[in-house]
């Protein structure tokens, strides 16, 4: 048996392991189906070192892919599913994937987004579909026997850049080759860190594609954890899945608790909520309010942490210690130092601003693949690195976060870096100079605005705007294009070409407000 779930499929064979929108997978059945998928991919070609693509949505199969590749030693790219063709394509080449596994319901960008690459293995979930092979087929051509020699395998993610193209990132701690019982061991210690309960129940209310929701799903599972998952996020449906598979724990997002708070009275009232244990959020801001009333909602399980991609989880707070210091992203975890240097880089003093800087204690770190100026540009020396935050320490060492990476936007939990999608716009014949940032928006924390100079000899109007949105949409995923374009005779750029954002973002956004 695969060794990572052994125990637990000896020990909980028929109950359920993994629940998504359309059925069940047991512990047992898990186990087995994992050790087909180890065998199916070395017989396709895949060694150990390899890479592979997933570029589907919240599934059974899903965990199965990842379960394969950490007894496997394969290195697993999980693909943002809103990607277009164009976007599938850079992140398979430049990830240097060797296989892609794709679902029905995002096949024909699977197709085009592959045309043309020399892959090992095009796997589709749910039924052959060009040259892609049915998934199930291609498992049950391997026996679910033990596999021999188990080696260490995890995922790369990765996350958008200011130059426009996603960036994937190696972290130490996932370097494929090392035992098996490294990831077991990842998984035990963040649960413990994190309160999540062994044997509990995940909650995947968001994209597995995301770090975070990775993190809080696939890790708890090494421990006995049950996941039940859902694709799409509708808040009343979560409340009754959290009651009807007594849910203990969860990672969500601003935004979804705003839509939780929406819901009307009898659907609130309903709902029970006593397995709850632990529910983390992170990934952009909570407004103050929103978080107080989810406290006294759902009582003192909520929890913030402060991360990356790049660097996990460096803070944490539970309930009652933001309830007291309203605004901190808590306390440094154990495994981690921080640091708020000035631009001089020495140490700030305590409550003064700086840039924030991390040190592993474990030795953990992290490089952009391919990409060694960016790696090096994020690092004040090896194992000290940021993010490119701003924020200061308190005297009792919680931190504050008082600006965020330059000119990135939080929508809804989701990064978006304006550098690709100014790249698009000016792609257009009627756009001479276009800049992106985020404006206020309610619901998702921050929404898209762009504001663009329109080529000499041309004139701004409604349909333009429309149009332009359109060309967005037609060459990015949809959630990066601009939801409203202001047009303007001149951006404020420094002679040197430095654009002003601040110039045109502050006017949207309330005076107190440091940004």
């Amino acid at each position: 048996m695969a060794h990572l779930f052994r125990a637990l499929a000896e020990r909980k064979a028929d109950d359920a392991a993994l629940i998504d929108d359309r059925g069940e997978t047991t512990w047992g059945a898990y186990n087995a189906r994992v050790n087909r998928l180890i065998g199916a991919l070395r017989n396709a070609g895949l060694e150990a070192g390899d890479t592979i693509s997933i570029f589907a949505g919240n599934s059974r199969e899903y965990f199965e892919v990842m379960g394969a590749c950490a007894h496997g030693g394969w290195i697993y790219v999980p693909v943002n599913w809103h990607f277009t063709a164009d976007e599938l394509a850079y992140v398979v080449d430049n990830s240097d994937s060797i296989a892609i596994v794709a679902d029905q319901q995002f096949i024909d960008v699977a197709l085009r987004g592959t045309k043309g690459l020399e892959l090992k293995a095009k796997i589709a979930i749910g039924g052959a579909t060009g040259d892609f092979q049915d998934y199930e087929t291609f498992m049950h051509e391997a026996e679910p026997t033990e596999p021999e020699n188990e080696s260490f395998g995890g995922p790369m993610f990765y996350t958008s850049g200011t130059t426009g193209r996603p960036k994937g990132v190696r972290s130490s701690t996932f370097q494929s080759g090392a035992p098996v019982e490294a990831m077991e061991f990842v998984g035990t210690a963040l649960g413990e860190m994190l309160k999540l309960p062994p044997d509990g129940v995940s909650l995947l209310c968001g994209p597995v594609y995301h770090s975070a929701q990775w993190a809080w799903s696939f890790l708890p599972m090494l421990r006995g954890s049950r996941v039940v998952m859902r694709q799409r996020f509708d808040p009343a449906e979560t409340l009754r899945i959290i009651d009807e598979y007594q849910v203990t724990n969860s990672h969500m997002v601003p935004t979804q608790f705003h839509r939780f708070l929406r819901l009307d009275a009898a659907e609130r009232e309903s709902f029970d909520g006593s397995s709850l244990a632990a529910i983390w959020h992170g990934a952009a801001p909570c407004p103050p309010e929103v978080k107080k009333q989810m406290i006294e909602w759902w009582g003192p399980h909520i929890y913030e942490y402060y991360g990356s991609t790049e660097g996990s989880i460096v803070t944490t707070v539970d309930s009652e210690e933001w309830l007291t210091r309203p605004g901190t992203v808590g306390k440094p975890m154990p495994t981690v130092e921080v640091m708020i240097l000035g631009e001089d880089g020495s140490p700030c003093a305590t409550g003064e601003e700086g840039q924030i800087y991390v040190k592993s204690l474990m030795g953990a770190d992290f490089e952009y693949y391919k990409e060694p100026d960016k790696t090096a540009e994020a690092h004040l020396e090896p194992g000290v690195f940021t993010f490119g935050d701003i924020g200061y320490l308190d005297a009792d060492g919680y931190l504050y976060m008082s600006d965020r990476k330059i000119d990135m936007i939080i929508s809804g939990g989701v990064n978006i870096y304006p550098a690709e999608i100014e790249a698009v716009l000016v792609g257009h014949p009627a756009v001479h100079d276009a800049a992106v940032f985020g404006i206020p928006n309610e619901e998702f924390g921050e929404e898209i605005k762009a504001a663009v100079e329109v080529t000499p000899g041309l004139e701004s109007s409604e349909k333009l705007a429309e149009d332009l949105i359109a060309h967005c949409r037609e060459h990015l995923a949809g959630f990066k294009a601009p939801r409203s374009i202001d047009f303007v005779d001149e951006l404020p750029r420094h002679p040197t070409g430095k654009l002003f954002k601040r110039i045109l973002r502050d006017p949207y956004w309330p005076s107190d407000r440091k940004i």
